[in-house]
């Protein structure tokens, strides 16, 4: 086992070294670029920026050459900086990335860690009474729930939820994490937190619900119809034994593939509902970095995210093994 685990650390950095020059030479070819787009609001100020003033400006946050040979002396440049766990500072914040991370994540780690729980609290038992209830009433409901899930996009349902819930019942407020006008402590913050996180967190579960249950009902499908099902029945097991003892343990060895996933979306941040619901999370400030061309941090965050799936993979490999005892990690 800890020969596996020291082996796959060693090919998981040889995979952020690759994925790090890939997502920095992308970053470098974007459009967007952070020092233009300062020179144009200075110029629409009424001011004049020399040639050289703007050489200057490229040349002192290390964009002064835009070819590969720069690129890549930019890239040794940033990793060098890693090895010495310094992510660099943003340019729009002015802050080290790795404090504006850390400040930012913890309302994105809440939204998504209570919102996962919800998922597979509603989505695994969904998943398993439609499969054990085939073309019944319950299968055909979770079905129409799935598909729901599947195909409505997060920036329209959660309008929909906050123009319902808000807007016209009045029930929670449409947005932001706290009430402004208010100097809750204690209990009081809590409840003004949930009052303010209830609407977000209903989108991403309605919407989330839907994968993990298809994935559960399916899985169990195939389970149901095993041999060893058939065996256990055989020999006069209850029903509930059969399918709780014997059957889901088997599905749980797909749904562990899925916990590759799980470890970085719990910190990357739902962007698109932090931005309806003007959230102050992680995501929110990643898609303003990377709109404003925001290098260091753009960096920092799909680093993180990349150390954080390829844990993920990790742990999810480890997991099979104490799911299915089949399996050995050697």
């Amino acid at each position: 086992m800890l020969k596996y685990i020291l082996k796959r650390l060693l090919v998981s950095v040889l995979i952020l070294l690759g994925v790090s020059m890939i997502i920095y030479f992308l970053i470098r070819l974007m459009p967007v670029d952070f020092i233009q787009d300062k020179i144009n609001a200075i110029n629409q100020g009424g001011a004049t920026v020399s040639e050289e003033t703007v050489k200057n400006m490229y040349a002192m946050y290390g964009l002064g050459d835009d070819s590969f040979l720069g690129i890549l002396k930019g890239y040794f440049t940033w990793l060098g900086a890693l090895a010495r766990f310094d992510l660099g500072t943003s340019f729009v914040h002015q802050q080290p990335v790795a404090s504006i991370i850390v400040s930012h994540m913890g309302t994105s780690f809440a939204v998504a860690l209570i919102a996962t729980i919800f998922e597979f609290m509603i989505a695994i038992p969904l998943g398993i009474t439609a499969a054990t209830h085939q073309y019944s009433i319950r299968d055909y409901v979770v079905t129409v729930l799935v598909m729901i899930g599947i195909s409505l996009p997060s920036f329209f349902f959660g309008n929909v939820l906050k123009d319902l819930l808000s807007m016209k019942l009045g029930l929670f407020p449409p947005s932001g994490l706290i009430d402004a006008t208010a100097s809750y402590t204690g209990i009081q913050l809590l409840g003004d937190y949930f009052m303010h996180l209830f609407i977000p967190i209903l989108t991403v579960v309605i919407l989330s619900i839907g994968a993990r249950m298809r994935m559960t009902r399916t899985n169990m499908l195939e389970v149901m119809n095993s041999d060893y099902i058939r065996t256990a029945r055989a020999k006069g097991l209850s029903e509930k034994v059969v399918i709780n003892k014997h059957a889901f343990r088997n599905t749980l060895i797909p749904l562990v593939t899925s916990l590759a996933g799980l470890l970085p979306s719990l910190f990357s941040g739902a962007i698109i509902t932090e931005q309806v619901f003007n959230l102050p999370g992680i995501g929110n400030v990643a898609l303003d970095a990377m709109n404003r061309g925001d290098i260091p941090f753009i960096m920092g965050y799909n680093m993180f995210l990349a150390l954080l799936s390829v844990l993920g993979v990790l742990l999810a490999d480890l997991m099979y093994g104490i799911v299915d005892p089949r399996v050995k990690l050697e």
